[in-house]
Formats: C-alpha cells, sequence, structure tokens
C-alpha cells in the first residue's frame, strides 16, 4: 500500500492517500480537492475515512459526496472495533475521543499504521479545550492506543509521522 500526504488549507492538514492495485482511500480531505485530485490520479476512489468532523479535515468532503460510489467512514456509522473492508483495504476502526466526541482512528494492522487525525501529534496530543473535547476521554483513548504494537506508524492531521515506541518515550501525555 502506498501512502500520499497531501497539505492542505491554511492549517497545513494531512490529507492522506492510501494506493492500491488501482484503487484509492481518502483520510480527511481537508481543503483543497483540485490538489488532492490531482495527487489521486487515475486510481478509483473507494471510500473517504473521517478522522473527526473539523473544518480543517472535511472541507473537500463535499466534493466526494457527489459520486454515489464512494462510501464514506465516520463515527455515526462506524462500529468501535470493528473491521473494514473495501476493496483490498482492510482496517479497523478505533474510537479516540478527547480531541472531539467523534474522533475515530483507523487501524491499518497488516500494513502497522494508524490514521490518528488530531488525537495524536509528534511529542504531543490534541486539543481538548474546543467544543466537545475532554481530558477525561483523551485519557482513557490514550490507554486504549498504548495496547498496540509500538512498531505502529501514527500518521496525525498535522505535521510529521512518528511511531507508538517512539511516542511511549518522548511524549509526555503518555508517561
Amino acid at each position: 500500500m502506498e501512502i500520499k500526504t497531501v497539505v492542505t488549507g491554511y492549517l497545513d492538514e494531512n490529507c492522506y492517500l492510501l494506493i492500491k492495485n488501482g484503487t484509492c482511500l481518502v483520510i480527511d480531505p481537508g481543503d483543497d480537492y483540485n490538489n488532492i485530485k490531482n495527487e489521486i490520479k487515475d486510481n478509483k476512489v473507494l471510500g473517504v475515512l473521517i478522522t473527526h468532523s473539523h473544518f480543517d479535515h472535511i472541507g473537500a468532503l463535499r466534493n466526494f459526496l457527489t459520486k454515489r460510489s464512494i462510501k464514506i467512514f465516520k463515527k455515526s456509522n462506524l462500529e468501535d472495533g470493528k473491521e473494514y473492508e473495501i476493496g483490498g483495504f482492510k482496517f479497523k476502526c478505533i474510537s479516540t475521543p478527547g480531541h472531539s466526541k467523534d474522533s475515530v482512528t483507523f487501524y491499518f494492522e497488516e500494513e502497522k499504521t494508524m490514521f490518528v487525525g488530531d488525537f495524536i501529534f509528534k511529542e504531543s496530543i490534541g486539543r481538548t479545550d474546543l467544543p466537545g473535547g475532554s481530558d477525561t476521554d483523551m485519557k482513557e483513548s490514550l490507554k486504549k492506543i498504548l495496547t498496540y504494537p509500538e512498531e505502529t506508524i501514527l500518521y496525525p492531521g498535522h505535521n510529521e509521522s512518528t511511531t507508538l515506541a517512539y511516542e511511549k518515550d518522548n511524549n509526555p501525555f503518555l508517561k
């Protein structure tokens, strides 16, 4: 699976394109649909995964909603802990509230990757002081995520990727 990062909008949100065998999943289509579309190229978009519904993560979602063949995966239509498959992509939905009530993490076990939105950042975590945020929920979500393999690569909604092992050693919020 190839992972492309498309940085979008004035908040430099990471939109991810997962590409495999001429098909694609889009994670958090932040903004600038034309730039995202140019990176998709001729790959067929099978679905859009939303880690949470803050504006900087869903700005271009409306452009994908017009295409009936594209499935939208977001907290309201997902079950915590359930595995989903679309095309050749398999992932698990993990409810990770704290930054927002609808925050979810998408775990691709075969690739050992997680798309965490604004839940975890390198050496930090997402804000909990915005509407729908909760320090209590964030602490519970962090405990849950620590049960996954340390070699798991975390792809956040902003800035650079990291690993769970690195975060266990360097992120003060995981201590």
